[in-house]
């Protein structure tokens, strides 16, 4: 399914306003935590010690931090969205959100010329030491859940390489790592053009948004199921995606069974088995066709 899927992006040079990009951030976020995606919180599901309430202070949170993405470093915008958002909300609900929305704001307000991917390429090409300093700064105030120690590139050290060499590190382990060193290759020749088939064909944006999910699932094992559990835990919840989408996923009455089945088996007490990652690549997708295209793309 979607595999012969295309998306014509953007190929003008136009730079986006501050505005525009933080209402794209802004409603990404917003739209990502209204769906009801498997195994995640949504307007249906908490978590024990996070609500549908930090999620959407936390989209709020944001906005100041990406404003400025195109005037500050990487770095400076990553450790103030994650700063602006723990005066709000004392969980993790966005780190990984904002390392992966970042450097596409400065990408989209400039400077530099070509598509948003080429100008996204050069914005991870200048990354600097600093950019991870201020960026191991903001991990270790999120206090994301699975955070261990490693030999070298390890947060709890003072960085002696640039955020995309860090990044390297961790890529083997971290899909938002490996965006990074690989110019967010799943957000830009997966879970994009999936995204984009998914709007014109589910029925609502929610549902295109849950269906993307499941198959961006299928496609790569959810790397924070890998950190708290293992590569095989992680595999088999990409299985049992791959059976709902198998039964139709959203778009079928069987498969919405399957769906609730499956999104059932995800949840306990100590949401171990959260796709989180995943989330943090769809959010991405959507802020990407939202600096494409804007607002009509979800109408459509």
């Amino acid at each position: 399914m979607y595999d012969c899927c295309v998306v014509n992006l953007r190929t003008d040079e136009k730079i986006l306003t501050p505005d525009e990009v933080v209402q794209a951030a802004q409603i990404a976020c917003l739209i990502e935590v209204s769906a009801s995606k498997p195994g995640n919180v949504s307007r249906l599901y908490d978590f024990r010690d996070m609500r549908l309430e930090d999620f959407l202070l936390s989209a709020a949170a944001i906005g100041p931090a990406i404003r400025q993405a195109g005037q500050v470093s990487v770095g400076e915008t990553i450790l103030r969205a994650i700063q602006d958002t723990k005066r709000l909300v004392q969980a993790n609900t966005n780190l990984g959100i904002v390392l992966l929305l970042a450097p596409l704001a400065r990408a989209a307000m400039g400077p530099g010329s070509g598509t948003l991917r080429e100008r996204l390429s050069v914005v991870l090409s200048e990354l600097t030491v600093n950019d991870a300093r201020l960026a191991y700064r903001a991990i270790r105030l999120a206090s994301p859940g699975g955070l261990g120690r490693v030999e070298r590139g390890d947060v709890w050290a003072e960085p002696d390489v640039t955020l995309r060499q860090a990044m390297a590190l961790a890529a083997d382990r971290d899909a938002v790592a490996r965006e990074y060193v690989t110019d967010y290759a799943i957000t830009f020749e997966q879970t994009v053009p999936v995204l984009y088939d998914c709007l014109h064909t589910c029925p609502s944006v929610t549902d295109a948004t849950v269906q993307t999910a499941l198959t961006l699932l299928t496609r790569v094992p959810d790397t924070l199921i890998v950190r708290k559990l293992g590569w095989d835990a992680a595999v088999e919840v990409s299985r049992q995606a791959g059976e709902v989408l198998r039964q139709g996923g959203v778009l079928t009455e069987r498969g919405r069974a399957s769906l609730a089945r499956f999104d059932s088996s995800l949840r306990d007490a100590t949401n171990k088995l959260n796709p989180g990652t995943t989330a943090d690549l769809v959010t991405t997708a959507l802020f990407v066709l939202l600096l494409e295209y804007g607002l009509s793309v979800l109408l459509s």
